[in-house]
């Protein structure tokens, strides 16, 4: 049995759409990554902190692609989330960030964009309890899972041996078995899942992919 999961992304900008996607993956999923923006780290406005809501038993992960993480990282606490993701390269105070969340008893989650070299951010894993390796284009699905990505693994790992990966951007159904077996823990999908006309095949078959135990 794998020890990763699919968890699906909603990155909407507005209520409305908000609502349409919360309703394409209820019913399927237990953990949920919720993308928000400042429209300033991410060009994307998102909806913003009072409008988010999910359904009951939802294990939310709420990726925050914001710069002031001392204005956003309280609000988001008071939702209390499974999990709450900022970014290394936000120009806040991401340390004190991290710390607060950990305090507050929820995960914290450091997310890394492409050019990031983690030897450069040392001392911000250390303080996560997740890194996302970010691929994709900020504040909008899709993007290119770009597998040299995974090398950062290796030097995420060395410096917290126990952190949770995860990989955000490009996750399909042709790769996630590569993800997966690369050492990701969490595959935040959005654009595969939210514009299929199945989503619910569409996850199952990420399930399968990610649960394969050989390449036949």
């Amino acid at each position: 049995m794998s020890s990763s999961v699919i968890a699906p992304a909603i990155l909407a900008e507005n209520a409305d759409q908000y609502k349409e996607q919360v309703d394409k993956i209820t019913g399927l999923v237990e953990r949920v990554h919720i993308d928000i923006s400042d429209g300033e780290f991410a060009p994307t406005l998102t909806v913003g902190i009072p409008e988010l809501w999910a359904p009951e038993g939802w294990m939310i992960d709420i990726h925050a692609m914001v710069n002031d993480v001392a204005e956003y990282v309280p609000k988001l606490i008071a939702l209390r989330p499974h999990m709450i993701i900022i970014h290394a390269e936000a120009t806040g105070d991401v340390k004190t960030a991290l710390m607060q969340i950990r305090q507050a008893g929820i995960m914290a989650g450091l997310a890394l964009l492409k050019p990031t070299v983690p030897r450069t951010v040392e001392e911000l894993i250390k303080l996560a309890d997740h890194v996302m390796i970010f691929s994709g284009e900020l504040g909008r699905f899709g993007g290119t899972a770009s597998l040299m990505q995974l090398e950062k693994i290796r030097l995420i790992k060395a410096i917290n041996p126990n952190v949770e990966i995860g990989w955000d951007g490009g996750v399909a159904v042709d790769n996630a078995y590569s993800l997966v077996q690369g050492g990701v823990n969490v595959l935040n999908v959005g654009g595969v899942i939210q514009k299929s006309s199945d989503p619910r095949a569409i996850f199952s078959r990420l399930q399968q992919e990610i649960n394969k135990t050989s390449v036949l």
